[in-house]
C-alpha cells in the first residue's frame, strides 16, 4: 500500500476511464456557525446562472476530468426522511450535474441486502480505491489508498448494485 494519499487533482488526473464515488453518511463535518452549510441554513441557494459562484475548484476538476472522457458517477445512500444536511447536499447537487457528474440517490431501506464496505470511497478505473475515513462527528479522518483485489471487487460490486437501484438526481424528490 502506498504510504501517501494522492490529492484529488492527482487521483482524478490519473483516471482514464471511470471515477465512482459512494457516499453512505447522512451528514459530514457540519459547521452550524460558518461555511456553506450555515449559509444554506440562512437561506442562501446557488444561482444556476452564476456558475462562477459555485464550489470551486472542485467543479472545475470534475469538468476537466469529464472533458477528458472519464465517466464520473456519484451515488448517495440516504436515510428517509432525509437529514437537514442531505437537504443541503440535494439543493446543491445540480452544480455537480452541471459539471458533468452523474448522480443518483438510494433510499437506505433499499440497500439493506447489499454488501457494502465500511467506509465511503472513490474507485478509480476499477483498480484503485481511495477510502474516505470520518470521525464520529463527520470530520475527515483522512484518506487511505488500496489496490487490494478483494477490496476493489467489493467496492466495484457494491457501487454497481447501488447504482442499479438508485434514482437519478433529476427524478429523486425529497420530502
Amino acid at each position: 500500500m502506498p504510504s501517501s494519499v494522492p490529492t484529488f487533482p492527482e487521483l482524478l488526473g490519473a483516471a482514464t476511464r471511470s471515477a465512482v464515488h459512494l457516499e453512505m453518511r447522512d451528514s459530514y463535518a457540519v459547521d452550524y456557525e460558518t461555511g456553506p452549510f450555515a449559509e444554506w441554513r440562512a437561506g442562501h441557494r446557488h444561482d444556476p446562472a452564476d456558475r462562477a459562484s459555485w464550489w470551486r475548484p472542485w467543479l472545475d476538476l470534475i469538468q476537466e476530468t469529464v472533458r477528458r472522457g472519464v465517466v464520473v458517477r456519484r451515488a448517495r445512500i440516504v436515510s428517509e426522511p432525509v437529514s437537514e444536511y442531505t437537504r443541503f447536499l440535494y439543493d446543491g447537487t445540480f452544480t455537480n450535474v452541471a459539471a458533468g457528474e452523474q448522480v443518483r440517490w438510494l433510499p437506505r431501506r433499499r440497500a439493506s441486502d447489499i454488501a457494502l464496505p465500511g467506509n465511503d470511497f472513490w474507485l478509480i478505473d476499477g483498480r484503485l480505491i481511495r477510502w474516505n475515513h470520518f470521525t464520529g462527528d463527520g470530520a475527515s479522518g483522512g484518506g487511505e489508498i488500496s489496490e487490494d483485489p478483494a477490496a476493489v471487487k467489493l467496492c466495484g460490486d457494491a457501487f454497481e448494485e447501488v447504482w442499479a437501484r438508485a434514482i437519478p438526481h433529476d427524478q429523486y424528490t425529497i420530502s
